[in-house]
C-alpha cells in the first residue's frame, strides 16, 4: 500500500517528491511562497496534491510561534450582511496564506465572552470583531497583549482597535436626499432596536439631524419589533397621519423586509409609497417595482478588515485607523413618486 492510502504524507516527503529542499516546502505553506521561483512553486504544489499533503497549521504556529490563522467574530450569521462581509474577509486570508475561523454569537453577549476566549486559545494572530454587545474589557485585555484587533462596523470607544465599514451618516444623508429629490416630504425611518449597535445608533442620530437641518421634510423614528404586526401598525398610523408623499427608509435589510410585508399587507403600492432600504439584497431588484437601496461594498469593507491586521502585524506601534466606505445607491421603482391623490386616506 502507498504512502498516498496508508497515512497522512509529510512535509519531507512532498520535499523530496518537487526534488526541492525541507525549507521550501516550509516556505511554499508559511506564507513565503514570494520567495520560491514559479517553477518551485508549481512542483511543490504539484507533489503536495498527488500525496494528499496537508500542512498541520496548529502544529507550525506551536513550533514557529506563527498559528497562521486569522479569526472572525459575528453577531448573526444568517444576516446577509456578515454572510457577505466574511466572504470577502475569507478570500483576503485565502490570498494572503491564512485560514479563517469564524464564531457565532447569534447576537448574545455571554456567548461573545465565551467565544472570544475559544478563538484566543487557537491562537489566532488576529481579530476581526462584528459584536451586538459590548465585550470592551476582553477585547481591551486582547489588544494589551498584542493581538490585533479590527472593529466592523462597530465603535467602542474604550478599545485601541482598528475600525472598518459603511460611513453611515453620509449612508443617511444619501437617502434623505434622494428621497427629497424624488418628491417625498413625509419620511419614516425604522430600525430594529437600537441596544448597544452604533451603527444604528449612528443612522438613528443623523436621520435626527437632517429632520432638525431641513424644515421642508416632517419625519419620525421608529424601532418596532420585527416579528408579529407590530412594524404593519407603526406604518399604518404614520401613513394615516401624513397620507401624501409618504417614504419609509429601513436601517438595514432585516427591516426593509419587515417594512416590504407591511405595505403589502396593506395593500399600498410601492413608489406610491416610498420605500429605501439600507443594504442591497438579491430580492430587491425581483419585488415590483424594484426597490431602492443603498449597498453596501462589503467585499471591500471585508478585504479592507484583513488588510488592516496585516498592517497591525507588521508594525505594532501604528495608531489605530479608520476605514470608512461610501454607500452605493440603487435606485428602483419604489422611490418614484407616482400616482398620489391629495385626498388618498390610508386605512
Amino acid at each position: 500500500m502507498s504512502v498516498r492510502a496508508s497515512r497522512h504524507a509529510t512535509l519531507l516527503e512532498v520535499a523530496r517528491e518537487a526534488d526541492a529542499s525541507k525549507t521550501s516546502v516550509s516556505r511554499y505553506f508559511g506564507g513565503e511562497r514570494e520567495r520560491l521561483s514559479p517553477a518551485l512553486r508549481q512542483r511543490i504544489g504539484e507533489a503536495a496534491r498527488r500525496l494528499g499533503y496537508r500542512p498541520n497549521q496548529i502544529a507550525r504556529g506551536l513550533k514557529g510561534g506563527r498559528s497562521r490563522l486569522l479569526g472572525m467574530l459575528v453577531a448573526d450569521i444568517r444576516n446577509p450582511y456578515s454572510i457577505a462581509v466574511m466572504h470577502g474577509v475569507e478570500q483576503a486570508c485565502r490570498e494572503h496564506g491564512y485560514s479563517l475561523l469564524v464564531a457565532n454569537t447569534d447576537n448574545d453577549p455571554a456567548q461573545e465572552r465565551t467565544h472570544l476566549a475559544l478563538l484566543a486559545s487557537y491562537r489566532v494572530e488576529g481579530l476581526v470583531v462584528n459584536v451586538a454587545g459590548s465585550p470592551t474589557r476582553e477585547l481591551q485585555d486582547m489588544a494589551d497583549q498584542g493581538l490585533p484587533l479590527v472593529l466592523l462596523d462597530r465603535w467602542l470607544a474604550e478599545v485601541e482597535a482598528d475600525v472598518v465599514g459603511l460611513d453611515n451618516p453620509l449612508a443617511i444623508d444619501m437617502a434623505v436626499d434622494h428621497l427629497r429629490r424624488q418628491g417625498y416630504r413625509n419620511l419614516l425611518f425604522l430600525s430594529e432596536p437600537l441596544g448597544q449597535a452604533s451603527p444604528r445608533q449612528q443612522r438613528w442620530q443623523r436621520f435626527e439631524q437632517r429632520l432638525a437641518d431641513e424644515p421642508t421634510l416632517y419625519g419620525e423614528r421608529r424601532a418596532p419589533p420585527l416579528g408579529g404586526e407590530a412594524v404593519e401598525d407603526v406604518v399604518r398610523d404614520f401613513l394615516a397621519r401624513t397620507g401624501r408623499s409618504a417614504a419609509l427608509l429601513c436601517a438595514n435589510g432585516n427591516v426593509t423586509l419587515a417594512a416590504t410585508r407591511a405595505l403589502q399587507a396593506l395593500g399600498v403600492p410601492l413608489g406610491e409609497v416610498g420605500l429605501l432600504g439600507i443594504d442591497e439584497l438579491d430580492w430587491c431588484g425581483l419585488v415590483p417595482p424594484g426597490i431602492s437601496t443603498l449597498a453596501q461594498p462589503t467585499e471591500a469593507i471585508g478585504r479592507a478588515a484583513v488588510q488592516h491586521l496585516l498592517a497591525r502585524l507588521d508594525d505594532a506601534t501604528q495608531p489605530p485607523r479608520r476605514t470608512l466606505y461610501p454607500a452605493r445607491l440603487n435606485a428602483r421603482g419604489s422611490t418614484r413618486l407616482e400616482g398620489l391623490n391629495d385626498n388618498k386616506e390610508w386605512q
